[in-house]
């Protein structure tokens, strides 16, 4: 059967002062009127059923996710006690799938895109389950580049392998690490790299293999949990094993070194929503190109953007700025140093700003 694994871990330190531990970024609504977690699991529920969807997720979010998602079963939420990385995650999951259902077949999607023209999203990850369903192998959806871009990585597409239901498949030559920008724009106007957006397409079994031969450490201490996996002893186990599972992403880890990857060129509109700056992709702007969300008055001010959780926020002759306020805290940085909110962040842990945090 198929299923779908949707990946909410994350912490969204980019996105202080909005985001915070409690209440990181896949719970924020940063470009619509619902969270984005919610607006993932509408998203893919229109190709799989409820009952098959799972989120996998920080134990200490499983409470706020149950209650985002009343209608997901409790047992379909998988409680990571520690973040250990995307191949350890994947690999809990693709193994709880498998164990009762071994040829099940599933999507694996982050919590926090914001994605366009859903039907031909959900067109593009219906062929994804169909050629995997039938070729093997790990498949990825690569994004046609609109503009070079240092904030993700690429896709380099190997050999054209025909269609499957109406889309093109390639193979996977090679994952390409974010570059500078130079080799953005090379990557961007030769036609043959792709924006990896980090949503795969694959068999259980197939994804349990490839960890097993390259992560054998890994594959260790998943088969170790196996037993545990959707009983009363999950969460203990869980909490016994996992904090010792070597720590990798599953495209350095597992996709990079597969035996056989494909990926399927798609074209709907996407945004990995990776920093403040990213909401110019999603938000709409006034006249003078502000992005704004929340209440908000500009005066001669342009190409700014504005996140207010509450109170009205008054920007005056300004340019190039990122303005957040929240009921707590005010951020205000230029965009072209929005990375460095990340930073905000490891000053107050230093401070001991719990409250902040």
């Amino acid at each position: 059967m198929r299923h779908a694994i949707i990946i909410a871990g994350g912490s969204g330190t980019r996105f202080w002062p909005a985001s915070r531990e409690n209440k990181p970024k896949q719970f924020l609504s940063l470009a619509d009127h619902a969270p984005l977690l919610r607006v993932t699991f509408d998203r893919v529920a229109e190709i799989i059923p409820p009952e098959r969807i799972w989120i996998a997720t920080s134990a200490r979010h499983t409470l706020a996710t149950q209650q985002m998602i009343p209608e997901l079963a409790t047992s379909n939420v998988l409680a990571e006690p520690c973040r250990r990385d995307t191949a350890a995650c994947v690999a809990l999951a693709a193994a709880r799938l498998a164990k009762d259902d071994p040829d099940a077949t599933c999507l694996v999607l982050p919590a926090d895109h914001v994605i366009g023209e859903l039907d031909r999203y959900r067109a593009a990850m219906n062929a994804g389950l169909d050629h995997v369903t039938e070729h093997g192998g790990l498949l990825t959806f690569g994004i046609k580049p609109e503009r070079p871009e240092t904030g993700y990585g690429y896709l380099e597409l190997g050999p054209d392998q025909g269609t499957t239901s109406g889309w093109a498949v390639h193979r996977l030559k090679r994952f390409i690490e974010k570059p500078d920008s130079e080799a953005a724009t090379h990557l961007v106007t030769d036609g043959k790299h792709l924006w990896n957006s980090g949503m795969f397409a694959w068999r259980a079994a197939d994804l349990l293999e490839e960890v097993r031969r390259q992560l054998p450490v890994l594959a260790e201490g998943i088969d170790r949990l196996i037993p545990s996996l959707g009983t009363p002893a999950e969460d203990e186990a869980l909490t016994r094993i996992y904090p010792k599972l070597p720590r990798t992403s599953v495209d350095y880890g597992v996709m990079e070194g597969a035996l056989s990857t494909w990926t399927i060129p798609v074209d709907f509109p996407w945004s990995d929503v990776g920093s403040w700056p990213a909401l110019r992709d999603v938000l709409p702007s006034d006249p003078s190109g502000n992005f704004t969300n929340g209440p908000c008055v500009t005066v001669d001010a342009d190409d700014n953007v504005v996140v207010s959780e509450g109170p009205t926020v008054a920007i005056v002759g300004t340019s190039n700025l990122i303005v957040v306020a929240t009921q707590d805290a005010v951020l205000v940085v230029p965009i072209e140093q929005a990375q460095r909110v990340k930073d905000v962040v490891a000053e107050l842990r230093k401070q001991g700003r719990t409250d902040l945090l």
